[in-house]
Parts: structure tokens; C-alpha cells; sequence
């Protein structure tokens, strides 16, 4: 036998004892020797946190996403501001973010029990996993890991990168492709947009002054854009905020899809979605809750892998808020 047949076989053996691993160098059950009980704890602390605040879910996702979408996944968001360089935190998109104590309480009980060997980045994508699994009492999509934790947190970043409510199509695409994400997944991870709260401030310019001679946006369902005003006065209170999904706030669904579908979508970015007649399309077949649940699990390993930090990369933090 060649040698290079040895060496194919001994890779592959190797890869079926430790798991498949993912071009990024991510994996299944990567803290499985080195901390086994690192996910079931997270799960159980995530649980027990969602049980009491249903909202959980939401601010979680949308830390993750704000997170991936600025230097990739390496918990950069969580990064507080020290002397002059301002954090992500601090930039415009995410002061409203919520959630980050939840990733203290986690990572302090896993540093009890496996001190530095879990990563904030992976704390952070398995806890807004299973969050917003909470209701279903099983992950509704499978998480990878073997992430470390990023050095740098820079709020000059964030505008650029994080996709804004306010963006028509092609901004949204660009935005999306820089990433190494589709148009199919732009679509999907809207869908994150079932759950959650939204501020007046994001969409009051649709209901007031759309073209900037104070009229509404004539896309916006009339009768919802009606209920918003009532909601929403102009100008807008900054502390105020209204469901993202209609009556369905709550409820991790495809209900997104339909009221987009009848013009109820809230954001800009969201109506967006049926300018183009690939993603209108694609709108349109994620109504079903088995093609959204599906899709949304591929589309969310695809994201959670962006510019990830593996191997000699980055560091494992003993604190999320601070680099070591």
C-alpha cells in the first residue's frame, strides 16, 4: 500500500473519531473531552433563564447577529469600552442590545467547572440557539463550535457592517455577499424578525415622512400603518416599541412571511424583500413552517461560521467583557 493510502486512511479515521470537521474548523461536540458538560450546562441555564422572560430569545439572536456581522463571530460585541476606544457596545445599532448578563452568568459558572476552555463565541451562539429552542424543548437547528474569542472591539465598525433596517435591496445584498451569504439567506435570517421588538425610531420615517414631504409609504398596509400611528406618535418616543411581528412577538414562526406578504412588514428592509422577484419568491415558499424551520437552521450555520477565530487564533477569555 502507498504511503499516501496510509495517510488517506489515517485522516479519515481521525476525522471519524473526533467528528466531522467544517472548512471553517468548526465541529460537533468540540468541548466533548475537554469540557463535557459544557453544552448541556448552557442549554440548562439558558432554559431557566428564557422560562422567565419570554423576550430572551430575541435579544440573544439579535446579539449573535450584530456580533457575526462585525469581525465574524468572536464575541466582540461583548467587549466593554476601555479608556479611549470605544466598543461595538457603544455604536449606534447596538445600545439597544440586551442579554449580556445572561452571557456573564453562563460563562462564571463555566469558568467554575472548565476554566478557560470555553469560549465567549461559542457561549454566545449555543445560548441564542437554545433560546430560542426553549418553547420546542429541542435545538430547532444544530450549532458547531471551536470558536476562540476575538481582542478587538472597535464602535467604528458596526455602522458598516450591520445591515440597517433602513436599507433598500441592493444595499441589503451587498451587505449580505461581503459576508459570504445569499440572497436565500438574507431572506431566512429576516425571518430572525418573527420574535422580538423593534423602536419607533426604525420605521416612524414610513409612517410620517417617507418621502421627506410628510407623507406615509405607500407599500405600508394601510390599516397597519393606522394601528403603528397610534402606537408610534410622531415624533417619536425613543423608550417606545411595538412587536416586529404582529401579535405573534413571541412565537419563534413563518408568520413573518405572511404578514410581509400583506404589505405588514415593519421595516424598511423588510418590504425590501419583495422589491426583487427572486426574494419575493423565496418569501412566498418560506410561509411554510417546515421550509422556514429548515432553512433557517442552514442559513444559521452558514452565519455563525463567518470569519471565526479557530485553533492558535484569538484567545479563550476568563471574562466576556474583557480581553485576558
Amino acid at each position: 500500500m502507498r504511503a499516501r493510502e496510509i495517510s488517506l486512511i489515517i485522516l479519515v479515521s481521525t476525522l471519524a473519531v473526533v467528528g466531522v470537521v467544517d472548512a471553517d474548523g468548526l465541529r460537533k461536540n468540540f468541548y466533548k473531552k475537554s469540557c463535557p458538560q459544557a453544552e448541556d450546562l448552557v442549554r440548562n441555564i439558558t432554559w431557566g433563564k428564557a422560562q422567565n422572560d419570554p423576550t430572551l430569545g430575541a435579544k440573544l439572536l439579535r446579539m449573535q447577529f450584530h456580533d457575526c456581522f462585525v469581525r465574524g463571530c468572536d464575541a466582540s460585541i461583548l467587549l466593554d469600552t476601555v479608556g479611549n476606544n470605544q466598543s461595538e457596545k457603544v455604536a449606534t445599532p447596538n445600545r439597544s442590545l440586551l442579554g449580556f448578563d445572561v452571557i456573564d452568568d453562563i460563562k462564571t459558572q463555566l469558568e467554575q467547572i472548565c476554566q478557560g476552555i470555553v469560549s465567549c463565541a461559542d457561549i454566545l451562539t449555543l445560548a441564542a440557539r437554545d433560546c430560542v429552542s426553549f418553547p420546542f424543548k429541542q435545538p430547532k437547528w444544530d450549532v458547531l463550535t471551536g470558536r476562540r474569542d476575538g481582542r478587538i472591539s472597535m464602535a467604528s465598525e458596526a455602522n458598516g457592517n450591520i445591515p440597517s433596517p433602513f436599507s433598500d435591496f441592493t444595499t441589503l445584498g451587498q451587505n449580505f455577499a461581503k459576508k459570504g451569504l445569499n440572497v436565500n439567506d438574507l431572506v431566512v435570517l429576516s425571518g430572525a424578525h418573527t420574535i422580538g421588538v423593534a423602536h419607533c425610531g426604525t420605521f416612524s420615517r414610513r409612517l410620517y415622512n417617507f418621502t421627506g414631504k410628510g407623507d406615509a409609504d405607500p407599500s405600508l398596509n394601510a390599516s397597519y400603518a393606522e394601528s403603528l400611528k397610534k402606537q408610534c406618535p410622531n415624533p417619536a418616543n425613543s423608550a417606545t416599541t411595538v412587536e416586529m411581528d404582529t401579535q405573534s412577538s413571541l412565537s419563534f414562526d413563518s408568520n413573518y412571511y405572511s404578514i410581509l406578504n400583506k404589505n405588514m412588514g415593519l421595516f424598511q428592509s423588510d418590504v425590501a424583500l419583495l422589491t426583487d422577484r427572486s426574494s419575493a419568491k423565496i418569501v412566498r415558499q418560506l410561509q411554510s413552517s417546515d421550509a422556514f424551520f429548515s432553512e433557517f437552521g442552514k442559513s444559521m450555520k452558514k452565519m455563525a461560521a463567518i470569519e471565526v477565530l479557530t485553533g492558535n487564533a484569538g484567545e479563550i477569555r476568563k471574562k466576556c467583557r474583557i480581553v485576558n
